[in-house]
């Protein structure tokens, strides 16, 4: 992690760039004070096709599993609950 001012960000904007797409993080600060942090851009996706549908297809399984208690109002009638007609 490299740590500069504005003024030298300002100055050296492409070599931080370049540090950057190295994989290396740099901050600017101002008066001491971090204000902007460069990360690199993740190139791959950070979750794959296969693994929304594997988590998708978990999550169905799930709902298909869950029952409601017995006696249990069914979640049509709650709505209607508290309405009246005028």
């Amino acid at each position: 992690m490299q740590s500069v001012g504005i003024y030298e960000a300002k100055s050296r904007f492409s070599a931080l760039i370049e540090l950057v797409e190295q994989g290396e993080e740099v901050r600017i600060t101002r008066h001491g004070k971090e204000v902007v942090r460069m990360l690199p851009v993740r190139r791959r996706p950070v979750i794959t096709d296969e693994q929304i549908a594997r988590e998708l297809g978990q999550i169905d399984a799930l709902h298909a599993s869950i029952r409601p208690a017995a006696g249990a109002p069914r979640s049509d009638s709650l709505r209607r609950t508290g309405r009246t007609t005028a």
